[in-house]
């Protein structure tokens, strides 16, 4: 039944969108890269319409589960819009391209990232075992078009395959497998591809990121990160030894003992800290363009295994803040690279604007889940400063890019603080100047007579 009704939705949005039935998918190009923790898959597809109409519409469907990012190109090398269509299949991603040049051929590059597709075969290991994982997808390109010929290349961490589809013609060599071409591949034909090797890249997936970044108009910006991370790999399984860790160079090859944050090259006042206190292992190697920042917990993290720390620097606010008059313009990253091949699961940004601010425009990248603005006090508040948070799930590195956050601000506004301050002053200085001419002492007076 479900099988049904995911013919009829796609034979609907075929009519809606009148595609000709003689456009076919002439070339399909796939190289999928598991070398990490991350599914990173790239296509190349050449379209063609037989009869030498325009093709301009082309629906693309992802049988990607988790899927994280998407983004796709024309031959042109222009982005090509995608309009995402509903689906009552969460591992399924259907989109409709529409194409800014018509033309009866037309080339197509995708790129997809997705998440936690790699699976820990077996499921727990020890501590001097090797961690393999197995991946599960479609050796076929899934297209309502039919294909006339289509290759896929697999990129592995490891030369170390346990065992893989064997579909003829494939081939192994070192850490690569070759499917393919296969030719006349009917539309929705359905294959799937099995890959189980090893993996012992890191499992690292922060699990939650609570991103605060407080703007001031004195000439700062603080940004300070609340992190979870856990080693998502093959559990531990068993004790830890740290004698073995130590003398054997190959125990625990899968545990994470450390790993590189990038932050903006202007940070300055960097901290790194856990609830036990500020982690001194951590080095910090300014670079031209960023600030590198090795990152080592306090011990090493195997499958199962998490820490929770917090990371915090402060940067000029010229280079992200712009003024023209009142009007105010911020324009910064939405998240930072905190590993590579990172995953979050969830992060949460809030945006702490200075007291006054007002008419505040928020522009994302992508779509992102609005939270309820609020208004946070601090020291000399008197109205309280506007707070504007979003949340965004299932975020890798292709997500680091800029949010922009239009608002207006009276400079007078500037001079609140100060004033407060020399008014508290001056009141502190009346009361001891009166405190001080004040005869407190007790007398008695007597009458001689």
């Amino acid at each position: 039944m479900k099988i049904y009704w995911q013919y009829i939705c796609i034979s609907i949005t075929c009519f809606m969108l009148n595609i000709n039935a003689d456009i076919i998918n002439k070339n399909v190009e796939r190289v999928l890269d598991l070398t990490s923790q991350l599914v990173k898959t790239t296509y190349k597809i050449s379209v063609e319409d037989l009869t030498g109409i325009a093709v301009k519409d082309y629906v693309l469907i992802i049988r990607e589960p988790n899927l994280s990012y998407i983004s796709a190109k024309d031959g042109f090398d222009n982005t090509v819009k995608l309009q995402k269509q509903e689906s009552e299949n969460i591992q399924e991603h259907s989109y409709i391209l529409n194409f800014l040049k018509d033309s009866p051929k037309q080339s197509i590059y995708i790129e997809t990232v997705s998440t936690k597709n790699l699976l820990p075969h077996p499921y727990e290991i020890k501590q001097n075992d090797k961690q393999m994982v197995k991946f599960v997808g479609n050796l076929y390109l899934y297209s309502i078009y039919k294909t006339i010929t289509q290759k896929t290349n697999v990129i592995l961490s490891s030369s170390n395959v346990l065992s893989s589809t064997q579909i003829k013609p494939f081939s192994l060599a070192a850490n690569k497998i070759f499917f393919g071409p296969y030719e006349n591949v009917e539309k929705l034909t359905e294959e799937e591809l099995m890959i189980h090797y090893e993996n012992q890249s890191p499992f690292l997936t922060v699990n939650s990121l609570d991103r605060t970044i407080e703007v001031s108009h004195w000439g700062n910006i603080a940004v300070k990160e609340s992190i979870q991370i856990t080693h998502s790999g093959a559990k531990l399984k068993g004790s830890f030894s740290r004698y073995d860790f130590q003398k054997d160079g190959r125990s625990g090859q899968s545990a994470v003992k450390s790993y590189k944050t990038y932050l903006p090259a202007s940070a300055f006042c960097v901290y790194y800290r856990d609830t036990n206190g500020n982690i001194s292992t951590s080095n910090m190697n300014l670079q031209q363009d960023y600030v590198d920042l090795d990152l080592r917990p306090r011990f090493p993290l195997f499958g199962g295994w998490k820490t929770q720390y917090v990371l915090g620097y402060n940067i000029p606010a010229y280079e992200n803040l712009f003024s023209a008059g009142t009007d105010y313009v911020l324009k910064m990253r939405l998240i930072d690279h905190i590993h590579d091949n990172m995953s979050i699961e969830e992060a949460v940004i809030s945006i702490i604007l200075p007291e006054g601010s007002a008419n505040i425009k928020l522009d994302t990248p992508y779509t992102v889940n609005h939270r309820q603005n609020e208004l946070m006090y601090t020291y000399l508040d008197t109205v309280g400063r506007p707070v504007i948070s979003f949340t965004k799930r299932n975020l890798v590195e292709n997500h680091i890019t800029d949010f922009t956050l239009k608002y207006t601000f009276s400079k007078v506004s500037l001079l609140q603080e100060p004033l407060l301050v020399i008014a508290f002053i001056y009141i502190i200085f009346i009361f001891t100047i009166v405190f001080l001419r004040m005869d407190l002492s007790i007398t008695s007076h007597s009458h001689k007579e």
